[in-house]
């Protein structure tokens, strides 16, 4: 069912608020997938961002859509078919590193909540203008960082983002602290290594911690 900008913005806002950390992911084993879920929901990570960067991607995405608590959303949709890719596969959300009115369309039309890129003032506005008012910021940190969004704040008090590129455990609460970020995206809760080694358990720890992030 086709789904309104503003509906769409309202929805992914519903995701960002979930937990202070969004875990990116990036899954190149199927294998991996329920129980990589199960650790992050379990450590109090509910919202996961898989990356379409791997042939396995689909199917991770069918898989994490079975855990219970989740909320599986499809990262770096770029075109309409993988919109139509990933809301097939059982993802409820995406998420663009950008905006074109093509893949807006497509997301608006397949009813797929989108969290929409900007890095600027400019690309903020355009999609203000449209109705997204829960925006990605990308890459936040070449991007100007935290300085950056928090400097949005004031002219732009509508818009509240969800900054990803860069976030790391050093820096995050420098984003969280922010009024303008409800949420942040990050890759350090399911490091590669240990899901490589079915380190569920340090991973479940991992997400805990973020969790607990104050925002």
């Amino acid at each position: 069912m086709p789904i309104t900008p503003k509906d769409a913005s309202a929805r992914a806002r519903d995701i960002a608020n979930a937990a202070p950390i969004v875990p990116v992911l990036v899954v190149e084993d199927v294998a991996h997938a329920k129980p990589l879920a199960e650790a992050l929901v379990a450590g109090d990570l509910p919202a996961l961002e898989v990356t379409l960067r791997t042939p396995a991607a689909l199917d991770v995405i069918r898989a994490m859509a079975e855990v219970p608590g989740g909320m599986v959303g499809a990262g770096t949709l770029l075109t309409p078919a993988d919109v139509k890719a990933a809301k097939e596969a059982g993802a409820t959300f995406g998420v663009s590193p950008g905006a074109t009115d093509i893949l807006l369309d497509a997301c608006e039309a397949e009813g797929l909540p989108l969290l929409p890129g900007a890095a600027s003032a400019s690309e903020a506005m355009a999609l203000l203008e449209r109705g997204y008012d829960m925006l990605k910021f990308f890459p936040a940190e070449a991007a100007g960082g935290a300085k950056f969004i928090g400097s949005l704040a004031s002219p732009l008090p509508q818009i509240s983002f969800c900054p990803t590129g860069g976030v790391n455990p050093q820096n995050a609460a420098d984003y969280l602290s922010l009024a303008n970020v409800v949420c942040a995206g990050g890759s350090w809760v399911a490091p590669s290594k240990l899901v490589k080694d079915g380190a569920w358990d340090q991973i479940e720890a991992l997400a805990k911690e973020a969790s607990l992030l104050p925002r």
